[in-house]
């Protein structure tokens, strides 16, 4: 991750602090060294300006817990100052470094409460959305997280759309949107491989329904001609297998499909009184749901 542009003016200072700075011991205010010592001297003694260095100075040794809690002083100690808005934003960017993404998404929501019109803005609510983002768990865990991070990606896109964040958060929210889909199919295929037919229908049906826009689609349509085939339902089989030859005729999907549903003596064709048979007339129109 790119460290936010609050933080990019501080560069050269921070090599010139790098240079100065000597370790030391933990104590009161974290890290000690030559030139800045909240050890032997109160840390509000010294300016904001003293105390985002020494902040920076620890983003840069990569140690991002002693970063925030010195961003976070500048916030108590300073809470009116232009270096308070600069250490808040700079605050859950440390947070999120730590992979504190609470604190990180607290600090986030601050600064887009207090400062919603500033240029930072954009990356507070990009901060918040990737602190939900980056915990995406595997696709047999809960998927809670998943839609709050579609959320706030969301929000990402469509608040600063203009943004040099916006194009990263369309992306991450595709992949998220396809990790919802997948999550349905892996519940869906449990569902099949026990014969539990009517469950994994319900299943493949939401990814088509809803999720037709992800890798999974095509997937879903033929494992709903196996289940209803299974079933005995041979018209909403063989109009699956119609939309499935439609989209992705050369898939190996639709192959599938294609020998399962010829070896019942029957191939891919459309039924209009069934479910699929609207998503089949809109996708002969071009218009997906």
């Amino acid at each position: 991750m790119t460290v936010p542009r609050a933080g990019k003016w501080l560069v050269c200072a921070m090599l010139l602090v790098a240079l100065a700075a000597c370790g030391g011991n933990r104590n009161a205010g974290r890290v000690t060294g030559s030139f800045f010592n909240p050890q032997e001297i109160p840390l509000e003694t010294y300016t904001p300006e003293q105390i985002f260095e020494r902040g920076e100075y620890e983003l840069n040794r990569r140690q991002p817990d002693d970063a925030a809690f010195y961003f976070s002083e500048i916030e108590r100690l300073y809470p009116y100052s232009d270096w308070a808005r600069r250490a808040l934003i700079m605050q859950a960017f440390a947070y999120h470094q730590d992979q504190d993404y609470e604190n990180s998404r607290s600090s986030a929501q601050r600064f887009i409460d207090f400062y919603p019109d500033d240029d930072d803005a954009a990356y507070a609510q990009y901060l918040l959305a990737l602190s939900y983002y980056d915990q995406i768990d595997e696709v047999g865990r809960d998927q809670g997280l998943t839609f709050q991070a579609l959320q706030s990606l969301r929000d990402v896109i469509e608040n600063y759309p203009d943004s040099e964040y916006a194009d990263s958060a369309i992306l991450k929210f595709d992949l998220a949107f396809d990790h919802l889909a997948g999550k349905e199919m892996e519940i869906g295929r449990y569902y099949l491989r026990r014969d539990h037919y009517t469950a994994a229908i319900n299943r493949f049906r939401v990814v088509v329904e809803e999720f037709q826009t992800t890798t999974h689609t095509a997937e879903a349509l033929h494992r709903l001609v196996e289940a209803y085939l299974s079933l005995g339902l041979n018209t909403e089989a063989q109009t699956a297998g119609a939309i499935l030859g439609h989209n992705y005729q050369g898939s190996e999907w639709y192959e599938d499909s294609y020998r399962l549903l010829t070896g019942k003596g029957l191939e891919p064709a459309f039924f209009s009184d069934n479910w699929l048979g609207a998503i089949y007339r809109q996708t002969i129109k071009g218009e997906w749901i």
